[in-house]
């Protein structure tokens, strides 16, 4: 196991990513939902959304092409990526992010303990539309084996 100082209170840069229905669709696609929700914007409109939402898991395309893709987390971390295993995720929803939509994020450690000689560090994101406002909050867990 890597020697690593406590990295609580490290963030990434800023990073943005603007939704695109294409990286949706993409994205449905590769998970095999079809649901026309996230595919016709028409049907979503007609469901109240502004235009196609993203599926619930859909900020990983938002991490990865946006800026705190795999290799940027192992450097902020500076951790063994042959090591490196996906705890835990969680998504908290505070308005429904669309198409067309422009989010910024910023990745923190928040929690960072040991533990069976393995250390577990808690990342927290927050994604906010181009209007400064808090659109989602996810944290994951990152475990370095």
């Amino acid at each position: 196991m890597s020697t690593v100082q406590n990295k609580v209170g490290t963030e990434t840069k800023p990073f943005t990513f603007t939704v695109e229905r294409g990286k949706i669709s993409e994205f449905v696609s590769a998970i095999g939902d079809s649901n026309p929700l996230y595919t016709d914007s028409e049907f979503a409109k007609e469901k109240g959304y502004r235009d196609v939402p993203i599926p619930p898991t859909f900020p990983t395309v938002i991490d990865m092409w946006g800026g705190a893709d795999f290799e940027t987390l192992i450097a902020l971390l500076e951790v063994n990526p042959l090591k490196v295993l996906h705890g835990e995720q969680s998504y908290d929803y505070k308005k429904a992010i669309c198409a067309g939509d422009v989010i910024s994020a910023v990745m923190k450690v928040v929690d960072q303990k040991e533990k069976r000689g393995m250390k577990l560090f808690t990342l927290e994101t927050i994604y906010k539309d181009d209007a400064s406002e808090t659109v989602l909050l996810a944290t994951s867990v990152v475990i370095e084996r």
